[in-house]
């Protein structure tokens, strides 16, 4: 209860008008004594796969005596989760104190939810001063709260496209500006870029970093992976080449995550043994991102079908999980919650064969699609229907044996349910 009354005053410090810029944020990390000069930081930018990436390096990292520090967005089912300090979350009365440190330093100056939480976790990550910061980007990263270190031990480029539109003006909707935005002041340093869906996508990346000085390795061209055979897949960069366990998660894509993951960490050489690379791929655990729900009370409505979570809620998303969707021979039936500053149209059509779809609000979401409006955008799909909540359409799919059940759309979608599961 203090946590969530923290949180609620921390709301009411948003100026009424955002202005984009790193202003507000460097004048509380100042007041705090820039913690965030006083750490080894990895950052991640992207549109998808950067948890991703970031829980890979975190569970590679666990297998040696480097501790790490984890800063993501948004949360799953609880604040908690973006606070990792010395490999575990904050407990709510831990996270509750730091909270009120940095909230009374900060003297009800106006200030947007997501700078104070970043600052909260600099002023909390300088105790750690020899762990490595994992650390997310939020929203693009030029103007992006997390964009304020002055040095890092590496940057990753995940896979980009297009998301989030409605914060830039409409002439500079564009993938080459939300480019722009998210790798134009990247540190100088060593830099990842992941493999991108189009070449075109990474030759304006290219274009866009070409006066960085860092070192840079390219997906394909410094680092790549072939194919899994046998519960193995291949790794190799300049390094040589490594002989990989398929980590116990889905999707054929996770592996050009756990690529950049591994290229990075040799990249920046501290250390890690390959042995260390091999175990930690085998503990990688990635929650709503084609997620298999084996138990829990939502899953019992369907003892004998396949459940997946799955959080996607962008283009780019919707195409990569259709890719594994299409690799299994059996019907599929799909729960949709969306947010309503999506292209939610282009979305579903990436979908092919669907047997049905259902629509659901998303629950104490004010920026959400309601369920109903969403299947009036969907009437053109056969089989298309609404259902108030998430237990009602569990309840109302029909089922025949092998049929696989897919929850999507959203990852606040996917909070919900792990929350009632």
């Amino acid at each position: 209860m203090k946590l969530q009354k923290i949180l609620s005053r921390f709301l009411k410090l948003h100026p009424k008008e955002i202005d984009l810029s790193l202003d507000r944020i460097k004048l509380l990390c100042k007041k705090l004594g820039n913690p965030q000069d006083k750490i080894k930081a990895i950052s991640v930018v992207g549109t998808n796969g950067k948890q991703s990436t970031i829980n890979a390096i975190f569970s590679i990292l666990k297998e040696t005596n480097i501790r790490c520090n984890v800063y993501t967005s948004p949360h799953i089912q609880k604040i908690n989760e973006r606070f990792v300090f010395d490999n575990k979350e904050l407990e709510d009365e831990e996270l509750a104190d730091l909270f009120e440190k940095v909230e009374k330093i900060n003297n009800k100056q106006p200030i947007t939810f997501f700078e104070i939480l970043t600052a909260c976790y600099f002023y909390k990550a300088a105790d750690y001063p020899e762990n490595i910061n994992l650390i997310e980007a939020g929203l693009f990263h030029r103007f992006d709260a997390t964009n304020i270190l002055k040095k890092n031990l590496a940057s990753i480029i995940t896979s980009i496209s297009k998301d989030h539109l409605d914060w830039l003006p409409k002439k500079q909707q564009t993938i080459d500006q939300i480019i722009f935005e998210k790798t134009s002041s990247l540190l100088n340093s060593n830099i990842t870029i992941s493999k991108q869906n189009l070449s075109t996508t990474l030759e304006s990346i290219k274009k866009t970093i070409s006066k960085n000085n860092s070192k840079k390795l390219f997906f394909n061209e410094d680092f790549t992976f072939s194919s899994a055979e046998n519960s193995f897949f291949y790794y190799e960069d300049k390094f040589g080449s490594l002989k990989l366990p398929l980590p116990n998660i889905l999707g054929q894509f996770q592996l050009e995550n756990i690529s950049s993951a591994i290229a990075t960490l040799r990249m920046i050489n501290i250390g890690i043994k390959d042995e260390q690379i091999k175990e930690g791929i085998k503990n990688i655990k990635n929650v709503a991102r084609l997620q298999e729900i084996k138990v829990g009370k939502l899953k019992e409505l369907i003892k004998n079908n396949q459940l997946i979570l799955d959080g996607s809620h962008n283009e780019d998303g919707a195409r990569v999980l259709n890719e594994y969707l299409e690799t299994l021979d059996c019907n599929i039936h799909v729960i949709i919650g969306m947010m309503a500053n999506k292209d939610h149209e282009k979305f579903i059509s990436y979908f092919k064969n669907i047997a049905s779809l259902t629509t659901v609000d998303i629950p104490n979401q004010p920026n959400s699609i309601s369920g109903i409006k969403l299947k009036e955008k969907f009437k053109h799909i056969p089989n298309v229907k609404y259902q108030k909540n998430l237990e009602e359409a569990i309840k109302s799919v029909s089922l025949k044996d092998n049929d696989l059940l897919l929850i999507t759309g959203s990852l606040y979608l996917s909070g919900e349910f792990l929350n009632l599961n």
